[in-house]
């Protein structure tokens, strides 16, 4: 579908078109009639879709329509960083350069002059404000914020807002808000949590589900079968064989980051963590060491399976398997970007095999095995991609590991 297929105005149809804008993605042409139509919104779509202009030429849009109310703020676009309340600023320049829409971007990461000036436009007001939880809420609790009049309110990301444990933030932010609003919440993934703060702030939602795309095919994927305690010698293992530039390590906690960035330090490789608990200047270091080659190996939360933009990565690893499926593309997608090669490692223990089948479910392939050197010591039998179709349907975790392992006097595991 072409844009102008759409009911948007003359006006934004020009900057589309200055844009060179034509052909509408699929959350696009899903989502905007629906915005335009009023209704809250619940979308599912990967970064890189096209979902930031798929709220914003509506919103825009809407927004044209009457004139904005003194020293009040009309939209309020939340999201997990500041980078990506820039990049999506940048976007809203040109989206609304025929027409009188103001906007603002409020975020951390800048000193105290840049607070001054936030300070001064926010007490003016402005049609649509970008801004990150934890500085918005900064400005609400000095007492100039006003709310009050917020017609749209609008989650970008959601799922790794509260990945950096920024729900109570939001929540305090709603309790700002009128309760007649339009809310559009979007998120890469769907997790319960996700469900959850819908339920809370959204009103008999419409759903859009852009399917997650597959891994690029120069993906070369691989999995270790291994226990628990044989992953840092695994690990220390694929650096040995020469893949330890440009590397990404996830693991499935911030404490088990911290513990493995300290590990492989003492072994002198060049590693530097990145997870929640770092402050906005220590992420951009870190990741500015990343990409000028100081750094190595970058061990990492999911905080940065997504809106990183770095071409070159040579391997991602999975220390954990993560939860969803969609977060497993989220992550190999990190490597093989711009037409290059690249390698993605997942180490898959006892009580990961079911959630790893899961994940080979949906990619429709079996990923290939590669065996645990003798020296690790013995490793599970256990073959990952034949789960019994029982337990794949309704069984629990529990039930599959007592079926499919059972301990060897000597330590090592025998698959019934």
């Amino acid at each position: 579908m072409r844009f102008d297929e759409l009911n948007l105005s003359d006006e934004l149809l020009d900057a589309l078109d200055a844009m060179r804008f034509e052909e509408c993605t699929p959350i696009q042409e899903q989502a905007i009639d629906i915005i335009l139509d009023g209704y809250d919104l619940i979308a599912c779509a990967q970064t890189g879709t096209g979902k930031t202009a798929a709220y914003l030429l509506p919103v825009i849009d809407l927004l044209a329509e009457t004139q904005r109310p003194s020293h009040a703020v009309r939209c309020v676009v939340m999201v997990p960083t500041h980078e990506l309340a820039q990049q999506i600023d940048r976007q809203m320049e040109g989206f609304s350069y025929y027409l009188p829409v103001s906007s603002l971007a409020i975020h951390g990461g800048n000193d105290g002059k840049a607070f001054a000036q936030q300070q001064h436009a926010l007490r003016n007001g402005a049609d649509l404000v970008i801004a990150t939880p934890g500085r918005l809420l900064a400005h609400i609790k000095m007492g100039y914020v006003d709310l009050s009049k917020v017609e749209f309110f609008i989650l970008d990301e959601a799922d790794r807002m509260l990945d950096m444990g920024f729900y109570d933030d939001i929540m305090r932010i709603v309790a700002e808000l009128p309760s007649e609003r339009q809310t559009l919440m979007f998120s890469a993934t769907m997790p319960k949590k996700i469900q959850q703060l819908a339920n809370k702030i959204l009103v008999e939602p419409k759903e859009v589900k852009i399917a997650v795309s597959k891994p690029a095919e120069k993906v070369d994927q691989s999995v270790y079968i291994c226990y628990e305690h044989q992953k840092e010698n695994l690990l220390k293992h694929l650096f040995e064989q020469g893949n330890s530039k440009r590397v990404i390590v996830f693991s499935s906690s911030k404490l088990k980051v911290r513990q493995l960035s300290q590990t492989l330090r003492r072994s002198k490789w060049k590693t530097a963590e990145m997870h929640s608990d770092l402050d906005q200047a220590s992420r951009e270091q870190v990741m500015h060491d990343f990409r000028a080659g100081r750094i190595d190996i970058l061990i990492a939360t999911d905080i940065l399976s997504r809106g990183i933009d770095i071409d070159d990565i040579a391997m991602v690893v999975n220390y954990d398997v993560p939860h969803e499926a969609e977060d497993y593309v989220h992550r190999i997608g990190r490597t093989a970007r711009a037409d290059a090669d690249g390698k993605a490692v997942t180490f898959v223990s006892e009580r990961d095999a079911l959630r790893f089948s899961k994940i080979e479910k949906f990619l429709k392939i079996a990923v290939r095995r590669e065996p645990v050197p003798v020296e690790f010591g013995a490793a599970p039998t256990e073959k990952v991609g034949t789960v019994p179709e029982k337990y794949r349907k309704g069984g629990t975790r529990k039930q599959y590991r007592k079926k499919n392992f059972r301990r060897k006097p000597n330590g090592g595991a025998a698959h019934n």
